[in-house]
C-alpha cells in the first residue's frame, strides 16, 4: 500500500488519479489551508459527512479548535477569525469534520517533520503558481520561487525545510516526490532557482525526472501543458542505475499520444435536463462590449448543434475572462444575455478528470456562510477546478511510481542484462503497470533474480 501525503492538496487530483489507476493507497495527511478546497476534498473522497460527534460542541469551542490551524477563506490570505465567527455553527462543524476526515494539517508553514508519519511512500507538492505564471509576469511579478521573495510560490522552500528536518532527524525520506507547476518554472527567470531545488533533492539521494506534458496527449480533451518532476529516492548506486535506465526507456514526453476522451463526455448541452439548463443560465453572462470582445477573440467549442473541436484550451481559475478556455454557443440565452455561455462548473470538473458525482456531492452539500451566501459560488467552483491537476496525466505518472516502487522496494523481479520482461496491463485503465523494459544494469550481480535489499 502506498502511504501518501498530499501537500497543497486542493480537491485531491492525486488521490483521484491513484483511485482511477486502481492502486492500493492511503492518504495519511493532506496539507491545505484553503477551507473551500479542504471541504470539497472531504466530500469528493469521503462522501457526505456524519456530524453526530460534533453536535454537542458549542460555537466558541469550534472556533477555538479551528483557530489552531492556519486556514484561509479565500485561498490567498489568512482567515479572519472575526469573519469565521459570523458563520453558522453547522458550517463550522462541517469545516472541522472535513479537517479531521482528511487529516489536514492546515498551512504548510506550520507543518514540521514530526507531525508527519514516519513512513511516507509518496509526497506530492503542487505549490501555488501565481508568482511563476506568465500572467504574473505580465503584471510585473518576476519573483517566482526565489527563496527571499516571501511570496506564495515560495512555499516550495517549506517543502525543502520539512525534508531537511527529516534528514537531520535521521527519519526515512519519502520514496517518491511529485511536483507539479506551470511550465514557466523552466524559463530563464526561474531556472536557476529550480536547479537549486533539484540540486538539494539530489544531495538527499533523489534522482529527478522532469517532464513537461500536455494533458491532451494523455487522453484528456484539454490542451493543458504543465511541468512535473518525479523524484525517486535512491540510497545506493544500484537503485540509481535502475531508475536512470528506467527513465531513459520510459520517457512520458516521448510516448505516443493516447486516444482522447470524446469531448462530448465533458459537456452538458442537453437542456431538457433541468439542472443542466440552470447551470447553463448561470454561466451565460450579460451581453456587454467586453463579452463581445471575448466572443471575437476565443474559440467556439460547440456551435449550438455539434462540437466543432476535439479539445479545449487550458482551463483557468476564471471562465469569464479573455482569453478563456472556449465558448459554448447558447441559442436559449435570455434577452440581454450573450449568445454564448462559458463552461459550467460541472463541465470544468469533468475536463479536469473528475466525475460528475464529485461535483454533485459538493453542490448538494454547499456551506452557508451567511443567510444569503454559500461558500461555493460559480466563481469558486471554477477556481477549485482551475487550480487542480488533470487527473489523466497523473494516472500516467503514478503508473510509473507503481512500476518503480515494485522494482526498487517490493522485491520485484529485475531482468538480467539484455533480458526483456513483459508485465500485464492494468485492468481498469488499460495501461501497463510496468512497461516492457530492457535493463543494461551492470551493477546487478550475476544470476540475481531479485533486487535483494
Amino acid at each position: 500500500m502506498l502511504r501518501v501525503v498530499e501537500a497543497f492538496s486542493g480537491i485531491g487530483s492525486q488521490a483521484k488519479a491513484l483511485e482511477k489507476l486502481g492502486l492500493e493507497f492511503k492518504i495519511v495527511n493532506t496539507v491545505e489551508w484553503d477551507i473551500a478546497a479542504c471541504y470539497a476534498y472531504d466530500l469528493i473522497h469521503n462522501g457526505e459527512q456524519d456530524l453526530t460527534e460534533y453536535l454537542n460542541i458549542p460555537k466558541d469551542e469550534l472556533l477555538r479548535i479551528l483557530s489552531k490551524y492556519s486556514l484561509s477563506t479565500d485561498g490567498k490570505n489568512p482567515a479572519n477569525m472575526r469573519f469565521l465567527k459570523t458563520w453558522p455553527e453547522d458550517s463550522l462543524r462541517k469545516v472541522l469534520c472535513a479537517i479531521n476526515r482528511t487529516r489536514n494539517l492546515g498551512s504548510i508553514t506550520d507543518v514540521t517533520y514530526d507531525m508527519l508519519p514516519k513512513k511516507i511512500d509518496l509526497l506530492t507538492y503542487s505549490f501555488p503558481c501565481q508568482d511563476l505564471s506568465i500572467c504574473g509576469s505580465w503584471h510585473g511579478n518576476m519573483s517566482g520561487i526565489d527563496r527571499k521573495a516571501n511570496n506564495r510560490s515560495g512555499m516550495l522552500w517549506e517543502v525543502e525545510r520539512i525534508l531537511q528536518e527529516m534528514h537531520e532527524a535521521k527519519r526515512k525520506l519519502p520514496k517518491f516526490l511529485l511536483m507539479e507547476n506551470v511550465s514557466n518554472i523552466l524559463s530563464k527567470n526561474h531556472l536557476s532557482n529550480f536547479k537549486e531545488w533539484q540540486g538539494f533533492l539530489e544531495k538527499l539521494g533523489y534522482v529527478n525526472k522532469v517532464y513537461t506534458l500536455n494533458a491532451a496527449n494523455f487522453g484528456s480533451p484539454q490542451k493543458r501543458v504543465r511541468t512535473y518532476m518525479l523524484s525517486v529516492f535512491c540510497p545506493d548506486s544500484r537503485r540509481k542505475k535502475v531508475v536512470e535506465n528506467y527513465f531513459e526507456k520510459n520517457d512520458l514526453e516521448k510516448q505516443e499520444p493516447m486516444k482522447r476522451r470524446d469531448i462530448k463526455t465533458c459537456f452538458r448541452t442537453d437542456y431538457s435536463v433541468e439542472r443542466y439548463k440552470v447551470e447553463a443560465d448561470i454561466s451565460n453572462m450579460n451581453d456587454t462590449p467586453s463579452r463581445r470582445k471575448i466572443f471575437e477573440d476565443n474559440e467556439v467549442v460547440f456551435d449550438g448543434i455539434k462540437f466543432v473541436t476535439d479539445s479545449v484550451n487550458t482551463l483557468t481559475t476564471k471562465q469569464d475572462r479573455n482569453p478563456t478556455s472556449g465558448l459554448i454557443m447558447y441559442p436559449e440565452h435570455a434577452p440581454g444575455k450573450s449568445e454564448y455561455r462559458n463552461f459550467t462548473p460541472r463541465e470544468c470538473f469533468l475536463l479536469m478528470g473528475f466525475d460528475e458525482e464529485d461535483y454533485e456531492v459538493i453542490a448538494a452539500n454547499n456551506i452557508k456562510i451567511r443567510k444569503d451566501k454559500n461558500l461555493y459560488s460559480r466563481e469558486r467552483f471554477e477556481k477549485l477546478a482551475g487550480n487542480s491537476i488533470v487527473v489523466d496525466v497523473l494516472v500516467a505518472i503514478f503508473a510509473q511510481v507503481d512500476q518503480l516502487n515494485a522494482m526498487l522496494w517490493n522485491g520485484a523481479y529485475i531482468p538480467r542484462n539484455g533480458e526483456k520482461r513483459k508485465y500485464k496491463k492494468h485492468k481498469k485503465v488499460g495501461i501497463k503497470t510496468v512497461s516492457d523494459i530492457t535493463f543494461m544494469e551492470k551493477g546487478l550481480s550475476k544470476g540475481a533474480d531479485k533486487f535483494a535489499l
